[in-house]
């Protein structure tokens, strides 16, 4: 059986209040935007690629993949991120990253896929030993009306959202994988470790 085709969303949206109000996904890793790494990893992985961003718009576009703001105000999250991709992917599910994780799995998406396989689910997440990635996941373009619902009601927790879906979780061994950088601090270190 042949795999659905997924449309891909690069979450760039927040601002980057810990990485001291700057845009995380332009911050520069080894002389390159932590996205454009994001972008390098994620994009074979996927049959759309979207990037969710609320400020640089343009800087974002010139990565050569369409950019959506979020539809909720007020630079609501992640899951404003998802959403937005889920009003306007052309494919029947959705995978996101994060534009700060420049190690992602090159196998994230497939495997997630495979979860969902079954029917069984509507939301794939990867997780490691220590704990799960929401951020990472994979979801039914279907779920674009109760994730709305859930953010006009004024929920922004990617983790209770979750709760009241069919989830299932996805196990990597590669704690890794999932590094995300979320300060000055930790992007100067993981730049002093690849140098």
């Amino acid at each position: 059986m042949t795999a659905p085709p997924v449309t891909g969303v690069i979450l760039a949206g927040g601002q980057g209040r810990r990485m001291g109000g700057v845009d995380k996904g332009l911050q520069l890793l080894d002389g390159q935007p932590l996205v454009a790494r994001v972008v390098e990893r994620f994009k074979p992985q996927v049959d759309e690629l979207l990037v969710n961003a609320n400020q640089n718009s343009e800087i974002y576009a010139a990565l050569g993949y369409p950019v959506i703001a979020d539809r909720i105000a007020g630079f609501a999250g992640p899951l404003a991120g998802l959403h937005a991709a889920l009003c306007v992917a052309r494919h029947p599910l959705v995978a996101t990253v994060p534009c700060d994780s420049p190690f992602l799995p090159p196998d994230l998406v497939t495997r997630l896929a495979l979860a969902l396989a079954d029917g069984a689910h509507d939301v794939a997440v990867a997780r490691t030993v220590e704990r799960a990635h929401h951020v990472f996941c994979l979801c039914r373009r279907s779920l674009a009306a109760p994730l709305a619902a859930f953010l006009g009601a004024g929920q922004r927790s990617f983790y209770r959202w979750l709760d009241e879906q069919r989830a299932v979780e996805v196990v990597f061994a590669d704690e890794r994988a999932f590094i995300n950088i979320n300060n000055r601090a930790e992007l100067a270190a993981l730049a002093s470790g690849l140098a």
